[in-house]
């Protein structure tokens, strides 16, 4: 024990008779660490915060109609195969064509919170709508009718697609259109086709036709990876019968193809800074060792070991890497939420396993980066260092 509080006190005391030139490398160790520890927090939480980010691009999963009638059952019933914590919203439609001052136009009935969340880059000038008496109409809409949030409008359905129908004693029954008032909510604007419809709730729609009627589409936001995305779509199109599940291919391929360039670059730019970290400590343990050289050709003169020297300036190095470990753990994770601010706007998670990981990652290079610097000093003949040559 003695022994052991001696050596501690040897290389600590060795450590601070040499307070500038260690200072230099317990910097350039506490930043290779704190780039170490960043990076690493920014690679693995880099999935998260680029999915919430594609999010904000619309659907990635679509289902439309299998071997029979697609309905909210299910939709539900697809819904169901996925990870409920991983669904940010869920947008059934079905679309009618119905009339405004008698001239076609294409209703969408859907859920309203279910498209907003889904459908996160829709521009609404105005309000979103809520209520079964609310619309929200696309801009080409309302230029068309020169509507804008606040009108009333009425919107009519026929419920047949011709005006006469024949009896079964050929006579000809007229079946009269369903009128129903909306109040304009919001003008939705998105650049795309969306602008050519209106949009109400499914209830609405229900009773301004008078039938329930059968869904078309629906698109689901799930915040998964494509190789959860993917095993998602085999469960929902093996096990639930009227629903076909697909992918957006050009958003998940998008995705997927931005993760793999973000990661590969953030493992480009740790292994670059870890190298430079070498270089610094090598560096600087080559000038300490050839500063000590009288020293050392001393102690090996009155009988030290080689395995001593090298123990006392691999004792050093490590005290160093431990040091700057922990330094750089922590400066890591301010480093990393500063970033995550700045670039996602949202904050990072500490992840507790990433202080012990960056410590010994900090000490394995502090103490690679010593091998050649120590060898060096086991070089030194005593007979010719302490004659002054």
């Amino acid at each position: 024990m003695k022994k052991r509080k001696m050596f501690i006190r040897m290389i600590t005391a060795s450590l601070m008779r040499r307070r500038s030139r260690m200072v230099v490398a317990l910097l350039s160790i506490a930043i290779g660490a704190t780039i170490l520890s960043g990076l690493v927090s920014i690679y693995y939480d880099v999935p998260r915060q680029m999915g919430a980010e594609f999010r904000n691009y619309g659907a990635n999963m679509i289902f439309t109609a299998g071997d029979d009638a697609f309905t909210l059952d299910d939709v539900r019933a697809g819904q169901s195969k996925i990870d409920s914590t991983q669904i940010v919203g869920v947008a059934p439609y079905r679309y009618e064509n119905v009339r405004i001052n008698d001239i076609p136009v294409v209703a969408a009935g859907t859920d309203p919170e279910g498209a907003k969340k889904a459908s996160p880059y829709w521009r609404v000038e105005g309000e979103w709508f809520t209520g079964d008496s609310q619309l929200l109409i696309g801009a080409s809409v309302a230029e068309s009718f020169r509507l804008k949030a606040g009108d009333t409008i009425e919107v009519s359905y026929s419920p047949v697609s011709e005006n006469d129908e024949t009896t079964s004693d050929g006579e000809d029954e007229f079946v009269l259109d369903t009128y129903k008032p909306f109040t304009v909510m919001g003008v939705l604007q998105t650049g795309g086709s969306e602008e050519n419809y209106i949009y109400m709730s499914l209830d609405a729609l229900t009773e301004l036709t008078g039938e329930e009627g059968t869904l078309d589409v629906a698109e689901l936001s799930v915040s998964a990876d494509a190789e959860q995305l993917a095993g998602y779509i085999s469960e929902i199109n093996g096990s639930v019968k009227n629903v076909h599940a697909s992918l957006v291919k050009r958003v998940t391929a998008s995705e997927a193809t931005v993760l793999t360039k973000l990661q590969a670059l953030v493992l480009l730019v740790t292994i670059v800074v870890l190298a430079l970290t070498m270089i610094c400590v090598a560096t600087t343990m080559t000038a300490v060792v050839a500063e000590r050289r009288k020293e050392i050709g001393l102690r090996k003169a009155i009988g030290a070991s080689d395995k001593s020297i090298i123990q006392e300036f691999m004792g050093e190095s490590m005290l160093l890497g431990l040091l700057g470990g922990l330094l750089g753990a922590v400066l890591g994770f301010v480093f990393a939420q500063q970033v995550s601010i700045n670039v996602f706007s949202s904050s990072i998670s500490f992840r507790p396993l990433l202080l012990p990981i960056t410590v010994l990652a900090s000490i394995a290079v502090t103490g690679i980066s010593s091998l050649m610097p120590i060898r060096s000093a086991t070089d030194v003949d005593p007979a010719i260092v302490l004659k002054g040559e």
